[in-house]
């Protein structure tokens, strides 16, 4: 799964270690969330809809790999 979480967060102005504490999360599962590294839950996904103002599938977006 592909994001535009970097890009969102950049756009307001926040650093990483800001928005991890304002969802509960640690600095390392932003990181990784930004990477691609990690899927994030269905509950953290609907706090960063809710932090950005936004709908899951703006942050977040499904491409299928090829085989």
């Amino acid at each position: 799964m592909k994001n535009n979480l970097e890009q969102l967060r950049k756009e307001r102005g926040i650093r990483q270690e800001e928005l991890a504490a304002a969802l509960g999360v640690s600095r390392q599962t932003i990181i990784s969330l930004e990477k691609g590294r990690y899927n994030p839950s269905i509950v953290l996904a609907f706090k960063l809809a809710r932090y950005f103002d936004r709908q899951i599938e703006d942050i977040f977006f499904y491409e299928e790999e090829e085989e």
